[in-house]
């Protein structure tokens, strides 16, 4: 139990820097700025979101590197294997389902802690917008990745292992958390980012994933959030119609194992 107790923290605290790096460049950035507003898309970015990007996207780069070289480095895969005996092999190799829920649990608390008045940085159109962008550059990378590099799952059920897609759901959700509230208390980015840990722990834990599998999941997870929140006042941009102002929105659906997508069309 101690050693799935510190691979968890191990987990946890390779994040922490990423957040606190986040938070004290957004900081900086915004030290005179107003509080966010819906048009404040329209305005002009400065040159230093340029560094700041260059600098938050050097993690999750780390991470989907690390997770490639996993793949075809015996060193990685041997660090691969010990993690799934200290995990899976010396554990009660009980399956938990909870980590199907889990990889939401950050973006639901978004939306929890905007309805119960905790405010966050974007209004529901656009953080919608933002959320629904990240998951489909997520989901369409992961499974492009999956088909590609057909690494066999440690349990041997198929060989869709590489990179975990719970993994990079519930990572991508916990960059949504930590965006959103950042500015509110950096202890919500901690939280968000607990939570894909843990999430991560539990695909290890249920023998579905290699340590590789995981580390790329959460560097495509984060990334994917950055992007979307790097793309969407252009995208925004392309899809308003300033004359009818109207405001459109495509969102993905799941339903009853099926992907789709659906538009959402806002007029104000």
């Amino acid at each position: 139990m101690c050693k799935k107790f510190l691979c968890l923290c191990l987990l946890i605290a390779g994040l922490l820097p990423h957040v606190s790096s986040a938070q004290q460049q957004d900081s900086i950035i915004n030290t005179a700025a107003p509080k966010f507003q819906p048009d404040s898309f329209y305005q002009h970015r400065p040159e230093n979101i340029k560094r700041r990007y260059k600098g938050l996207l050097l993690v999750p780069a780390t991470f989907i590197v690390y997770g490639a070289a996993s793949l075809s480095v015996n060193s990685l895969k041997g660090v691969n294997n010990h993690f799934k005996e200290e995990i899976y092999l010396e554990g009660n190799r009980r399956v938990y389902d909870f980590d199907n829920y889990l990889q939401y649990a950050p973006a639901f608390l978004v939306y929890g802690l905007n309805a119960a008045g905790i405010k966050g940085k974007n209004n529901f159109l656009d953080r919608t917008a933002i959320y629904a962008m990240a998951n489909i550059i997520m989901g369409s990378t992961v499974m492009a990745t999956k088909h590609l590099t057909h690494e066999k799952r440690p349990d041997g059920s198929n060989y869709l292992s590489f990179p975990s897609g719970h993994t990079a759901t519930a990572f991508a959700a916990a960059e949504f958390m930590m965006r959103e509230y950042k500015d509110v208390s950096i202890w919500y980015g901690v939280a968000g980012y607990a939570m894909a840990a843990a999430t991560g722990y539990l695909r290890m834990s249920n023998n579905r994933h290699w340590l590789g599998d995981i580390v790329a999941g959460a560097g495509v997870g984060i990334l994917s959030t950055e992007l979307a929140y790097y793309l969407y006042p252009s995208v925004k941009r392309i899809f308003r119609n300033k004359k009818t102002d109207i405001a459109n929105v495509i969102l993905p659906t799941y339903q009853q194992g099926t992907f789709g997508l659906s538009v959402v069309h806002t007029f104000n």
